[in-house]
C-alpha cells in the first residue's frame, strides 16, 4: 500500500533561487542514483514532477516551488511507506539545509 508524504519548507531564496538549488540538489542526486536506479523529472513552471526507481521500488511526486516555501509530495510504494516518518524527517532536514539562505 502505498502512502503520502508532504512536507512543506520555508525558504527567504525567492523562487528562482529555490529552483536553481533544488535543481543543484537533483543533479547530485541523480549522480548517486545512477548505478542503482533511474531517475526522471520534467517541469511545468514552478512545479516538478518526478519518478526515481532502484530495487524494485519506484518513488514518484512534486516539488512546487513558491515564494517564501518549497512543498513536497511524495508517494512511498509498499515496503518504503513503512518507513514514511523517517523518509519525512529526512526530507525535511535534508531541503532545509539546501533552502537555507547562507548570506546571515
Amino acid at each position: 500500500m502505498s502512502k503520502p508524504v508532504v512536507v512543506t519548507i520555508p525558504h527567504q531564496l525567492g523562487r528562482a533561487e529555490a529552483r536553481r538549488r533544488i535543481e543543484e540538489g537533483l543533479g547530485r542526486l541523480t549522480g548517486q542514483f545512477a548505478a542503482m536506479g533511474r531517475t526522471e523529472h520534467a517541469w511545468d513552471g514552478d512545479v516538478m514532477r518526478f519518478a526515481v526507481a532502484a530495487m524494485g521500488q519506484e518513488v514518484t511526486g512534486t516539488i512546487a516551488i513558491a515564494d517564501q516555501d518549497v512543498t513536497l509530495n511524495v508517494m512511498l510504494p509498499g515496503f518504503l511507506a513503512m518507513l514514511a516518518n523517517k523518509v519525512k524527517g529526512q526530507i525535511q532536514r535534508e531541503g532545509q539545509v539546501l533552502l537555507e539562505d547562507k548570506r546571515r
